[in-house]
């Protein structure tokens, strides 16, 4: 449960949509966080010009004109204020550490793979999940500008210089990786034969990085810009598995992906 209630909550998402999972991690990431510590909240359409920091999501309160942006700054404010618990005060150094590390792997390695085969590969499949909302005419426009500035960030990071095969494995080795986690933790998880959550580190409880894992298989599985990455996890069940368990708990009123596995 919340630390404390928290009314009037709005979480601002590129997605006209209501009641469904969004292509983006974060998006996910924040709504997942916010479910698993039971805080309320409704979610409303937002653009990265209104966006604090250019970046989405954000959040805001009903009764106040701050906004505050990035998802690991709003999850940080949100524990000093109260208003979410601390998921990961009980965990050890060296837990804390393997959770940074899981966090590490999806947010700052696999999302560049994920962002090069959404806007590189499948650039016309992605333009309008990305700037819908938009007429055509401005999402040839926008989307010709935003495809050129990914191209050029993922050239500056180092993922634009890989060869497409050299990026399908990394890929697949970080979603390998994961799955071998998952796998370890569902054994050592009492919950298993219950049809109950079980959490990336293998506790009885989730941990920070859980909100990511889910939030990235999610929006993965969504993403009709993403076939190679649908294609890596429908390989490994227990990816699925994990997820249907979080849904079933967290996400009840969000549409499944079953259309998608």
């Amino acid at each position: 449960m919340a630390a404390k209630d928290t009314p009037k909550l709005i979480v601002y998402r590129n997605s006209l949509q209501q009641g469904k999972y969004n292509s983006s991690p974060f998006v996910n990431k924040l709504e997942t966080r916010l479910r698993l510590a039971g805080v309320p909240y409704r979610t409303a359409f937002g653009t990265k010009k209104q966006a604090p920091r250019g970046k989405i999501p954000f959040v805001g309160f009903e009764d106040s004109s701050e906004l505050i942006a990035d998802t690991t700054l709003i999850i940080r404010k949100f524990v000093d204020d109260g208003i979410l618990l601390d998921l990961n005060a009980a965990l050890t150094p060296v837990q804390r550490a393997q959770d940074l590390a899981i966090r590490a792997l999806l947010e700052e390695k696999l999302y560049f793979y994920i962002v090069r085969e959404r806007w590189m590969d499948n650039f016309y499949a992605m333009r309008p999940n990305a700037l819908v909302g938009m007429p055509y005419l401005m999402q040839v426009v926008i989307g010709n500008f935003a495809y050129r500035a990914v191209k050029g960030a993922l050239y500056s990071q180092g993922t634009g210089r890989l060869l497409s095969e050299e990026v399908s494995e990394l890929k697949a080795e970080a979603w390998e990786s994961l799955s071998a986690m998952l796998a370890e933790a569902r054994i050592n998880s009492s919950l298993y034969e219950d049809e109950e959550p079980f959490w990336v580190l293998g506790g009885a409880e989730p941990t920070e990085a859980d909100a990511v894992v889910y939030a990235f298989i999610a929006g993965s599985l969504v993403c009709p810009a993403g076939p190679e990455s649908k294609n890596i996890i429908r390989g490994l069940p227990v990816l699925i598995d994990y997820a249907k368990r979080i849904h079933s708990r967290y996400f009840s009123d969000y549409e499944s992906w079953k259309d998608e596995i």
